[in-house]
């Protein structure tokens, strides 16, 4: 008799995967930095070992990528946390009025632009964990030109939302790219 298998099995890494180490109980700031990590992980993986190809387009007409995805969340952990929370003048380094699609449209397979790329969105999130870390409480306020006033814990929430959609994205975009499959 064979025994079933599941479509989608877990990516293999080349180290420990961080995707899984959430905590199950305990302090709620922790908790969603936890979630928060994980989701990053998981976006990490999905990229892993394509270097030039991150930048491989889902479909026609869409500019959606791997690589774009990469640059949009650097832009998003620049402006929840360095712009809405930190109150810093921080625009983004991707997009901006005059080209409000130029996270994913800049996503070229160039090395430049892929370390560029990573180099940013991992700032972003090395300033995130610093001021998470600092902050006094979950309930402090920034100030959201759309939104309003959003607490750090609305904040860390939406974030993990942002990184779930797109991550369930960047599993279509890798599969479509070189065939992998999982988690």
């Amino acid at each position: 008799m064979t025994r079933p298998s599941r479509r989608a099995e877990m990516f293999v890494t080349a180290g420990p995967d961080r995707r899984f180490d959430t905590r199950t109980t305990g302090d709620e700031r922790a908790m969603l930095a936890d979630f928060l990590g994980a989701q990053r992980a998981t976006l990490e993986v999905k990229c892993a070992g394509l270097e030039l190809r991150l930048s491989q387009r889902a479909v026609q007409p869409s500019t959606l990528s791997l690589l774009g995805l990469v640059r949009h969340l650097a832009d998003m952990e620049r402006r929840w946390f360095r712009s809405v929370m930190a109150g810093e003048d921080a625009p983004p380094r991707f997009s901006s009025g005059a080209d409000p699609d130029g996270d994913f449209d800049g996503a070229v397979p160039d090395p430049a632009v892929v370390a560029a790329a990573w180099e940013a969105w991992r700032a972003e999130v090395a300033f995130a964990d610093r001021f998470v870390a600092a902050a006094p409480g979950l309930d402090i306020v920034g100030e959201d030109a759309w939104r309003g006033a959003v607490s750090l814990r609305w904040v860390l929430v939406h974030m993990v939302e942002e990184y779930a959609r797109h991550n369930g994205h960047a599993d279509l975009l890798r599969e479509r790219i070189d065939g992998a499959r999982g988690l």
